[in-house]
């Protein structure tokens, strides 16, 4: 093999050889950040990744909000109207934050009840429901009437 056609395949093969390394490099790191929305259903279920950040999905419990002395601290719980969660937040809550609301909150469960929330988002409006929320609550109305219509057959 002739020397220029040596270095050539030498910087074909270098070039290929960092390309799949920057896109090995990239997908790890795409895979450290992601964040899965779940349903409080789901959380239950044992979706819910161990020591890593997810979102959690669902309306406010009615009746469940409970603030600290402290201001800031904020217990309430997360439903989808089949399972809840009681999530722990620390920080100004968004203004349209209230008892049946539907949210997305960001953070990290404690166990497998309480869930330690980083960031708490609300909906915007009456009518728009975030598509993670709005799947939430299918699923738990859909898994609800199997339930019912299970439990209908049976007797």
């Amino acid at each position: 093999m002739n020397p220029k056609r040596k270095n050539r395949l030498i910087l074909v093969l270098l070039i290929l050889t960092g390309t799949g390394l920057a896109v090995a490099l990239g997908t790890m790191a795409l895979k450290e950040n992601i964040q899965y929305y779940l349903s409080p259903m789901e959380v239950k279920a044992g979706k819910a990744p161990p020591n890593h950040s997810f979102r959690l999905a669902g309306l406010v419990g009615v009746g469940s909000v409970k603030r600290e002395k402290d201001g800031l601290t904020t217990h309430f719980d997360i439903t989808d109207n089949v399972e809840t969660i009681t999530v722990t937040y620390t920080g100004i809550l968004p203004d349209l934050f209230r008892e049946g609301q539907g949210i997305v909150a960001t953070g990290k469960l404690t166990d497998g009840t309480h869930f330690r929330a980083e960031e708490v988002l609300a909906k915007h409006d009456e009518t728009y429901m975030p598509p993670p929320v709005q799947d939430a609550l299918d699923k738990a109305e859909a898994s609800k009437a199997q339930d019912k219509a299970s439990g209908a057959m049976t007797q």
